[in-house]
């Protein structure tokens, strides 16, 4: 049977402004990462990075961040790392099935981040926000080409992975979920499409004249300073509960229209929920526009 987390449902509960100053942000030290840490303390926040890599001292983020070097999968680590934080960014992780054997990348993945939110309400975080995937859907890294159930994909739709990095990121979300059931910690799993800079941008071009390269992300994408953006806002926002939320631009990566590229590469696909008028995104990122009050600004034909 499909795994089908139905991840759509949004638990609130106690909410309120809580006070927020000190954040902890795993994998920091990381391209998207930095980006992110930037954002925090553009706004006034104090951030410490928690990261496995050597030599990434504090002027790696304008000399503002602290940065400590942590195993995630070592329990004793996080608790003592994580100590005086007000909530957590949860970005560390490895990037896809194809970096490491599958069990190295599932157990690090979920083992980690079961660490990091055990820690967070062993210290009473109020809030977390944890990086999910488009993933976790299973359509990028399926063993087979794989329709989604219906068009556009949001969050109700069912989480069906075949591969053990979008596995351990539906895992990951059913974590996050317990976390709040068990202490009313504040958790929302962000399902990054795809983490676009110039270098991706440059690859959106050279596939245009082959769309097939990208019919495993639904020719989906999201500029990393929105996405930055949106984690942020993940923590900023009170009373979400716990909430998954499909972080994406708002139109597809392709000069063909949506309604070409359904057609041709996803003609068994007969549920259709919205009308494709142009080039919007197959992914619905409406209820994170909702919930975060987050808005897309950057579009990959403006930087081309």
């Amino acid at each position: 049977m499909p795994m089908n987390l139905q991840r759509s449902s949004i638990i609130t509960g106690n909410g309120g402004a809580d006070i927020m100053k000190k954040i902890v942000v795993t994998g920091g030290s990381g391209r998207f990462g930095r980006q992110v840490v930037a954002c925090m303390l553009e706004k006034g926040y104090e951030v410490t990075v928690l990261d496995r890599q050597t030599g990434t001292g504090g002027s790696q983020h304008g000399g503002n961040a602290r940065t400590l070097i942590v195993d995630l999968n070592d329990y004793r680590e996080v608790e003592q790392a994580m100590e005086g934080g007000d909530a957590l960014l949860h970005l560390a992780a490895i990037p896809d099935p194809k970096s490491a054997s599958a069990p190295i990348v599932y157990a690090n993945n979920v083992v980690s981040t079961y660490h990091v939110l055990e820690a967070a309400a062993r210290w009473g975080y109020r809030k977390a926000a944890i990086a999910s995937s488009e993933s976790a859907y299973g359509f990028p890294w399926s063993h087979r080409p794989l329709s989604p159930l219906y068009l556009p994909v949001d969050e109700r739709h069912p989480l069906i992975p075949h591969d053990c990095y979008g596995t351990s990121k539906a895992v990951n979300e059913l974590t996050g979920e317990s976390f709040f059931r068990r202490t009313g910690m504040q958790v929302v799993s962000l399902r990054l499409s795809t983490l676009c800079d110039e270098e991706a941008y440059r690859y959106f071009r050279s596939c245009l004249e082959k769309p097939e390269e990208l019919r495993r992300v639904l020719w989906s994408y999201v500029d990393s300073r929105d996405a930055a953006a949106a984690c942020v806002l993940a923590l900023e926002r009170d009373g979400l509960g716990y909430a998954a939320l499909n972080i994406t631009a708002d139109d597809t990566c392709s000069d063909r229209t949506s309604q070409a590229l359904w057609e041709e590469f996803f003609p068994d696909v007969t549920d259709v929920r919205s009308i494709f008028t142009g080039h919007e995104a197959f992914y619905s990122n409406a209820k994170a526009k909702e919930l975060l009050g987050w808005t897309v600004t950057h579009n990959w034909r403006d930087q081309l």
